[in-house]
């Protein structure tokens, strides 16, 4: 198995995603921008100074893929605890930062490795350059964060509302005064409730400016509503090349959101980790029962992390066709059986009954050999 499958994407043109070109920045060991492979981050919702707590939520976060955990930093207790909680976190973290100003410069001491705050309402000038110096001290980036929601008044005055045009003036202006200060180590996000405020405010400021942008559409729901609007909004942007790092906000267990956001970038073929399943809906040819052999396998294959393609198909109308195009498959084929394909070809057949386990197999055992492909020989 040559892993063609995840090679699609490099030899079909009409799958090809130019991305935009922006300048590179780190979050602490972590580049966003320029080349650097689009990252996918969460933020934490336990409270931060239950160290305990958030270590662990981080831990699972990272367990699911995640790249970079944003944690609030409302208060003193916060950044006394984010010390701890950046010590023990293997992702950088960003500290958010809101209204208190001091808040910033606490977390800039304790380890964060960026700092995310909302211009409009961190305070005067000398705040902002203050937390710009202690950005600086500690080698922080930052994240100029917009939301439709928190526009300074002036910008509501003259625009009437919130709209792409002043989302973009608000967050080239805070681009500005951080570049006063001679600090170009930030990203910009914009984002908003409604899709297409988000989608036209970053297609905006995507054509504004070379700052990496960090794409995320605010409040977007629950997790089916939340997702399916996180797809809309960035699915369409990621697929113009714009984005460099995403964070799918959605009321729900962090770490669903991770699982979200590499979904999002594996079906554009932006990222490469994990298996990805194709699966039929299944019907009445179905030779198995697709819908709960998808559910376990999804499960018992969560832990792999090289990129692998699986295809489950219930019937042979379309099975073989999927096999194709994918690392390992199985098609349903009546009598209790089914097809195992190999790099596209038929193989062998498997019980039913004993698909589930013998398909993991074959899955972990591809997954070594791409571990030990990647691994420096050794001698």
């Amino acid at each position: 198995m040559d892993g063609h499958g995840a090679d699609l994407h490099h030899i079909r043109p009409w799958r090809k995603i130019e991305r935009r070109k922006s300048r590179k920045i780190c979050v602490g060991p972590v580049e966003v921008g320029g080349d650097a492979p689009i990252t996918v981050q969460s933020m934490t919702n336990t409270p931060t100074p239950d160290a305990a707590a958030t270590i662990d939520q981080i831990r699972r976060l990272e367990e699911a893929g995640a790249d970079i955990v944003r944690v609030s930093c409302p208060d003193e207790d916060s950044t006394a605890a984010f010390a701890k909680i950046a010590r023990a976190a293997k992702v950088p973290l960003v500290a958010d930062i809101h209204f208190h100003y001091k808040r910033a410069i606490e977390a800039a001491a304790a380890g964060a490795a960026c700092l995310r705050i909302n211009p409009g309402n961190i305070g005067n000038a000398q705040r902002v350059k203050d937390v710009v110096q202690a950005a600086k001290d500690h080698g922080c980036s930052m994240r100029i964060g917009v939301n439709a929601g928190s526009l300074e008044q002036h910008l509501l005055e003259k625009y009437g509302e919130p709209c792409p045009e002043a989302m973009v003036e608000s967050a080239l202006h805070h681009a500005a005064l951080l570049e006063e200060h001679d600090f170009r180590e930030y990203k910009i996000s914009v984002k908003a409730s409604d899709v297409f405020l988000t989608a036209a405010a970053y297609q905006a400021l995507a054509e504004a400016t070379d700052a990496p942008l960090h794409l995320g559409v605010t409040e977007a729901g629950a997790l089916r509503t939340g997702t399916i609007k996180s797809s809309i909004a960035m699915g369409s942007l990621l697929w113009a090349g714009i984005g460099d790092t995403i964070r799918v906000s959605l009321a729900a267990d962090p770490v669903e959101e991770i699982k979200v956001g590499n979904d999002l970038l594996k079906s554009l073929g932006l990222r490469q980790r994990g298996v990805t399943i194709i699966a039929c809906p299944s019907c009445a040819r179905q030779g198995y029962d697709v819908i709960s052999t998808v559910d376990e396998l999804e499960k018992k294959l969560s832990h792999i992390a090289e990129p692998i393609t699986l295809s489950i198909i219930g019937c042979v109308v379309n099975g073989p066709g999927e096999a194709l195009m994918t690392d390992l498959g199985f098609t349903g084929g009546g009598k209790g059986a089914g097809m195992v394909y190999v790099a596209g070809k038929p193989d062998h057949k498997v019980d039913n009954a004993s698909m589930i386990a013998h398909i993991v197999d074959l899955v972990e055992e591809r997954a070594r050999v791409l571990r030990a492909a990647k691994s420096p020989s050794k001698g």
